[in-house]
């Protein structure tokens, strides 16, 4: 198998890296191309399939293996390479995800020599994400205090009542469209789930599959401080039916905000008033351990 690793300009230089590497090719040839700035992996993604790669390896973290996956859905489906992760982010969301070894050694082992399975991709406009996307608080906060996010998603009584009050957070108003009909609210917080978990390992979606065809859609609805209980309780549980914490699980959704909303795709930010989110079935073939547990109990 002709194995293409694109790898993180920034990660190159470990020595813990390297030694992985090489130790790799000691099994068989391992081929290593770097990125150095925006637009390379689009390149390096056309070089590979130009020459035949058969597997590439996204060496980096959740945005890596986005912008990866993302330039195989510029190639026919008949041409895109299988893909593998080496996990080297800070979070690895998706990776961790799906049950891929933090172990650097023991991943690349998965990379060579693991079972690739058909995996969804979910388009949003005209890009791709792999994992989730997040909107609103989620999206403003994530990248300037993680740790309120983490225990804000946790679902600490104390720590989201003065959360809320200390940032005087103003929802986002906007209409949700899915098969299952609109809903109009003001929205605290929204997850679009392929993956299940972001935010540095905070499981949003625990219910996604990366092969059943469908979105996972959460949204924590504006609530007043009478009912932070209730909103706590959904949110260890949510469903349809709740009245703050709404879940549901459809093969598209559309979002139209009144004004540009924040919103994060596997970490890479946005904002835009209109979003159509739409799943691509079997977009890509996405080595995996065998015990994956983001694959539903259909998967080949």
């Amino acid at each position: 198998m002709h194995v293409r690793i694109i790898l993180n300009g920034k990660k190159a230089g470990l020595p813990a890296v390297r030694d992985a590497i090489e130790c790799a090719r000691q099994q068989g040839e391992v081929e290593v191309r770097v990125t150095w700035e925006g637009g390379d992996v689009a390149r390096l993604v056309d070089e590979a399939i130009a020459e035949g790669c058969d597997r590439l390896v996204a060496g980096g973290g959740d945005g890596t293996v986005n912008e990866l996956a993302a330039a195989l859905m510029g190639h026919p489906e008949a041409s895109r390479p299988e893909l593998a992760i080496l996990p080297l982010g800070t979070a690895n969301d998706f990776a961790r995800g799906c049950g891929i070894p933090d172990d650097l050694n023991e991943a690349l082992t998965l990379a060579r020599s693991g079972n690739a399975v058909a995996v969804d991709l979910v388009k949003a406009n005209e890009r791709h994400f792999i994992n989730m996307a997040t909107g609103g608080f989620g999206a403003q906060i994530t990248a300037t205090t993680p740790t309120a996010l983490k225990h804000f998603m946790g679902g600490g009584a104390y720590t989201l009542n003065g959360l809320l009050q200390a940032l005087r957070f103003s929802p986002y108003e906007g209409t949700l469209e899915t098969p299952h009909g609109s809903l109009k609210a003001a929205a605290i917080v929204g997850a679009i789930g392929n993956g299940c978990q972001a935010g540095g390992g905070q499981v949003l979606c625990p219910n996604a599959r990366i092969n059943d065809g469908l979105l996972e859609v959460v949204a924590l609805l504006a609530f007043p401080a009478t009912a932070l209980e209730q909103v706590i309780s959904e949110i260890r549980a949510p469903g349809p039916d709740n009245q703050y914490v709404k879940w549901m699980q459809a093969p598209w959704a559309e979002y139209r905000g009144e004004d540009p909303t924040p919103i994060n795709l596997d970490g890479e930010p946005i904002s835009a008033r209109c979003v159509r989110f739409e799943v691509c079935p079997d977009a890509i073939r996405l080595v995996v351990p065998n015990d994956c547990p983001l694959l539903s109990p259909s998967a080949e």
